[in-house]
C-alpha cells in the first residue's frame, strides 16, 4: 500500500519575485514528484526575508507532509533559509566543524580564497540530517519536525538537481513508501475549452483517481488525465479505462497524443492517402503555411497564394471585387480546391492593421471547403493581433483533419 504523500515546493529569492530570473527549479522538482508518486498542490515564491521565508514554511507544514525549499544557502547576508527554516522548526542553529573543513578544502581546491563570511554555510537547524555537495560550496539538509521534513536545496540549478537525484530520491523513498504518478495527454483541435469542458461533464472532470485537467494552448486544448497507482502496469490500467471515456465523448476532436503535433497529424494523413489541399492567405503572414513548413509541404499542397492584404488577393479574383471579407473567402476556397482537384482547401483573410475591437464586426475570416462543403468562422480581431495566426490556422487544420479522417 503506498503513502499518500503531499509536498510543497518553496523557491526562495527575491531575483524571482523581480522577474529577473526565471524559476525552472520548481518545474523540474514539480515532475521529479510527480514520477516519484508524490501529490504536490502548492508552488511558493518568497523573497529573501527571514520573516516571509519562516512564514510561508510554516503554511506549507498545515497542508503538505514534505516541504522542498531552493535557494538561500550561500554565505551572503540574505541568504536566510538556513535560520528560517530553524525558526520554523522552532530550533536553534549549530556550528558542524566537519562541513566546515568540507567547505574550506572545496575552496581550496578552486585555488580561490575563503572569506569569513563562508562560516555561515557551516551552520544548520539543530538536528538536521547534512547533505554534503560535492559539486558546489553550499551544504544542504533535512530537517524532520515531527511527522513532517523540510528539505532544503541550493538554488543552483546543477547542484540542486544532483543532489535531489543522488541524496533526496533515496531518502523519500526510505522515509515512505511511494508509488508512481503517470500522465497522458490527449491533444484536441477545433473546439473551445468551455465546449470541451461541457462535453466531458462534471463526472469525469471531478474524478480523483485518474483525474483530468484541461490546458489551453492557442486553439489547441491538452486533455491531460493523470493516474496514481502501486507501479507503472496499474496506472497504464487507470489510464487506459478513462482514455476509453474521454475518446467516448471527445473523440471527434481529438488529434493525438503526447508529443503529437497537429501540423504533423494532417500531413501525415494526407500523404498517406496522396491527397493535398489549396492554401490562400492575405494579411495574416503565412499562418497555414508557415505552420506547415515544419513537414514536407511540396508532398500535400498543391497551390499556395499568398498577399499583403485581402484587397491584393481580390484583385486576382474579379468576382469579389463587391463582395464581403467573408463572401471573398468562400469563393477563393471553393475556387483553389476545385480548381486544383484537391481533397480540402483553406483562405484566410485579415486585415494586417488591425488588432482587437476594429470598427467593422469582422476582421479576420478562415473559411474551409471539404467534401464539397463550406465550412467558415469569423473573427472580430485582425492579423496584428499575435494570437491570429495560431487560432485561425488549427481552427481549419483541426477542420479538415476531421472531415478526411471521417471519409476514410
Amino acid at each position: 500500500m503506498t503513502d499518500d504523500i503531499n509536498a510543497e515546493i518553496i523557491a526562495i529569492g527575491t531575483e524571482l519575485l523581480l522577474g529577473e530570473i526565471t524559476d525552472t527549479n520548481s518545474v523540474y522538482l514539480a515532475r521529479q514528484l510527480r514520477d516519484l508518486g508524490v501529490n504536490l498542490f502548492y508552488m511558493t515564491s518568497v523573497g529573501d526575508n527571514r520573516q516571509r521565508i519562516s512564514d510561508a514554511i510554516r503554511l506549507a507544514f498545515s497542508r503538505a507532509d514534505v516541504v522542498i525549499t531552493c535557494g538561500g544557502l550561500g554565505p551572503t547576508v540574505d541568504d536566510m533559509t538556513r535560520q528560517s527554516v530553524a525558526d520554523a522548526t522552532e530550533r536553534d542553529l549549530e556550528f558542524h566543524q566537519t562541513l566546515y573543513d568540507q567547505i574550506a578544502s572545496r575552496f581550496a581546491s578552486f585555488k580561490v580564497k575563503m572569506t569569513e563570511n563562508n562560516n555561515r554555510q557551516a551552520y544548520l537547524p539543530a538536528d538536521a540530517i547534512t547533505i554534503e555537495n560535492p559539486v558546489g560550496t553550499a551544504p544542504s539538509f533535512i530537517v524532520e519536525y515531527g511527522d513532517k521534513a523540510v528539505i532544503s536545496l541550493p538554488g543552483v540549478p546543477r547542484e540542486m538537481k544532483f543532489l535531489f537525484e543522488s541524496r533526496i530520491v533515496d531518502y523519500l523513498r526510505t522515509k515512505y513508501s511511494l508509488g508512481i504518478i503517470k500522465a497522458r495527454v490527449l491533444k484536441t483541435a477545433g473546439i473551445g475549452e468551455s465546449s470541451l469542458d461541457d462535453m466531458l461533464g462534471d463526472e469525469l472532470l471531478n474524478m480523483r483517481n485518474p483525474s483530468i485537467g484541461l490546458a489551453a494552448h492557442h486553439g489547441i486544448i491538452d486533455i491531460r488525465m493523470t493516474a496514481k497507482a502501486e507501479n507503472e502496469s496499474e496506472a497504464d490500467s487507470l489510464l487506459d479505462e478513462i482514455e476509453v471515456k474521454v475518446r467516448e465523448r471527445a473523440g471527434d476532436f481529438i488529434f493525438g497524443s503526447d508529443e503529437d503535433e497537429l501540423e504533423q497529424v494532417l500531413f501525415d494523413l494526407l500523404s498517406g492517402s496522396n491527397m493535398h489541399i489549396a492554401i490562400a492567405e492575405a494579411g495574416i503572414k503565412n499562418a497555414v503555411i508557415q505552420k506547415l513548413s515544419s513537414v514536407d509541404m511540396d508532398a500535400i499542397v498543391s497551390e499556395t497564394i499568398e498577399a499583403e492584404n485581402p484587397a491584393d488577393i481580390q484583385a486576382l479574383f474579379p468576382q469579389t471585387k463587391d463582395m464581403s471579407l467573408r463572401d471573398t473567402a468562400h469563393h477563393i476556397v471553393e475556387n483553389i480546391t476545385e480548381r486544383n482537384q484537391s481533397i480540402a482547401g483553406i483562405t484566410i483573410l485579415s486585415l494586417p492593421e488591425v488588432n482587437e475591437n476594429p470598427d467593422k464586426d469582422i476582421a479576420t475570416v478562415v473559411a474551409v471547403y471539404a467534401n464539397g462543403e463550406i465550412k467558415s468562422r469569423v473573427y472580430g480581431f485582425g492579423a496584428a493581433n499575435p494570437l491570429t495566426g495560431d487560432w485561425v490556422s488549427r481552427w481549419a487544420m483541426a477542420y479538415i483533419w476531421r472531415q478526411i479522417s471521417e471519409t476514410l
